[in-house]
């Protein structure tokens, strides 16, 4: 059985993410389009089209052509978005990475992405720079000023036309975040203008966001939930952005207080601090009247907990990289599950054995169809057949079932990521790193369950020397980004694998 939207369809219109953008941003002209919570300044929607056709301009002039990889590598700052559509305008493809990221970790999506220059926050310069020496970066940039790297700043000084580019909306990639999907090492998700575009209509049809609001913007845009949901949809409707570059609970009561922030992005581990924490009880936060929950699952305790103390209403979505990420949201009155498919999606869940279609109640994997479904995984044709089908279902890998009314609710995961307070941590990876150490002869990685992070690995591993798990911890720790750190390390004799070699991860959390 396919369940659809109670909505109507949305018209997607036939043009490019950023000219989509620029159109509405000119009549809003010194409205604050964002604002940087650590200084106060305000760039406005005029400022900021000017800003990115200046960029655009210069990148231009510097050699950035249609199909060229800019990565951006930084926390959340004003300039992210005039970076971000800077790129776009020109037809390149933005590649957005974790400003958490260590040297080896930001080297390998460089690599793999084919970035050509990169724009750093100040304080990932250091590890940008270092990162460069075994790259053939054309330019690395920086926002703000910092030696060894060109102010970003410096593109705005430029008055000359703006060239011509033809942008083929269906086709032609924008953003490259990365994700693991269902499994595996994390792979460049090629979401096109049409993906982006489709997603911004979608979410403006069934969320409350309005020019009125002036959003929180702590969740971070190089992650998908960031980058389309709060940033470009705000663009688009008109909303204020009030960025910060991390989440600190009393910096951002502050910030809700001294901005008056109407609508709130929030993450599960933030929803539990705002639940929980006895310093939201020292600050304003009537102007609140909505949360947004996405990323990872939000308990209905913790949900409830949350919006009667902050008497605010709740809005959930659900969705991936890979779907631009919106695919499901709750609709008014709604307190449970992941609510029903946006507009213009169709969904499905089916037999996990059989692939058949199930019907209401019926517990399955949850499938997707629509318009915001990403072009593929960059050169990884296998991984992109696996994950969308010849009928171009895209497998979630997230188990579920959806009811009478056509409402969804996740019930397990079939895909292996762990989500840690939202971001996603490929236990392939950990995997593949920890068997670089000497003293391991084999290793698995699973998720458990912790009520702050949601989600933290714990690593098994069988050992060919002694070594003690606080080494091990430490070794890795070196080598990730904080968020991928081992919580957990157990020794063991044997790691258990299916006949063709696949880890038995169920049999491994059986145990704990």
């Amino acid at each position: 059985m396919i369940f659809r939207a109670p909505e109507s369809p949305v018209a997607i219109p036939d043009v490019a993410l950023t000219p989509f953008l620029l159109e509405r941003a000119a009549s809003w002209g010194d409205k604050a389009a964002m604002i940087d919570s650590t200084n106060g300044r305000v760039l406005t929607y005029a400022g900021w089209a000017d800003a990115v056709r200046r960029a655009a301009t210069s990148l231009a002039r510097r050699g950035l052509r249609k199909g060229d990889v800019f990565a951006i590598y930084s926390a959340n700052c004003p300039g992210y978005a005039t970076a971000f559509h800077a790129v776009s305008l020109l037809g390149g493809i933005v590649t957005t990475i974790n400003p958490m990221y260590t040297v080896e970790e930001l080297t390998r999506q460089l690599q793999d992405a084919g970035a050509s220059y990169l724009v750093a926050g100040p304080s990932c310069l250091d590890k940008a720079l270092e990162s460069a020496k075994s790259l053939t970066l054309r330019e690395v940039f920086v926002f703000g000023e910092a030696a060894g790297a060109t102010p970003f700043d410096s593109l705005l000084d430029c008055d000359s036309d703006l060239p011509s580019v033809a942008i083929d909306p269906q086709n032609d990639i924008v953003v490259m975040p990365y994700s693991s999907g269902t499994t595996g090492l994390p792979k460049g998700v090629m979401l096109t203008h049409r993906n982006l575009i489709a997603n911004i209509l979608q979410c403006e049809a069934v969320f409350s966001l309005s020019g009125d609001a002036v959003a929180l913007g702590v969740l971070p845009f190089f992650h998908i939930y960031g980058m389309v949901v709060i940033m470009n949809l705000s663009f688009h409707v008109g909303a204020t952005v009030v960025t910060m570059p991390r989440f600190d609970l009393e910096q951002c009561l502050q910030a809700l207080e001294k901005y008056r922030i109407t609508y709130a992005y929030l993450v599960p581990p933030i929803f539990l601090a705002f639940a929980r924490s006895p310093l939201v009880d020292n600050y304003n936060l009537s102007a609140l009247t909505t949360l947004f929950s996405g990323a990872a699952p939000l308990s209905p305790e913790v949900a409830a907990a949350a919006t009667k103390r902050l008497h605010c209403s709740l809005t959930q979505g659900y969705g991936m990289t890979e779907t631009s990420p919106c695919t499901h949201a709750t609709r008014v009155g709604q307190t449970e599950g992941v609510g029903e498919p946006m507009p213009n999606t169709e969904s499905k869940i089916v037999n996990l054995e059989t692939g058949a279609e199930l019907g209401p109640h019926e517990e399955g994997e949850i499938c997707v169809r629509g318009p915001q479904a990403m072009k593929g995984y960059l050169n990884r044709p296998d991984a992109t057949a696996a994950m969308i089908d010849a009928e171009d279902w895209l497998h979630t890998g997230d188990v579920g079932y959806a009811d009478d009314r056509g409402r969804f609710f996740i019930v397990d995961r079939v895909k292996e990521l762990i989500k840690y307070k939202g971001m996603q941590i490929a236990p392939a990876e950990l995997e593949a790193l920890l068997l670089t150490h000497p003293a391991i002869a084999d290793a698995a990685v699973i998720p458990i369950a912790d009520e702050e992070a949601g989600q933290v690995p714990k690593a098994f591993v069988v050992l060919r020397s002694g070594v003690t798990t606080e080494e091990i911890q430490a070794f890795v720790a070196l080598r990730v980004a904080p968020y991928k750190k081992l919580r957990h390390v157990e020794i063991t004799d044997v790691i258990p694998r299916s006949p063709s070699g696949k880890i038995l991860r169920r049999v491994l959390a059986a145990r704990g």
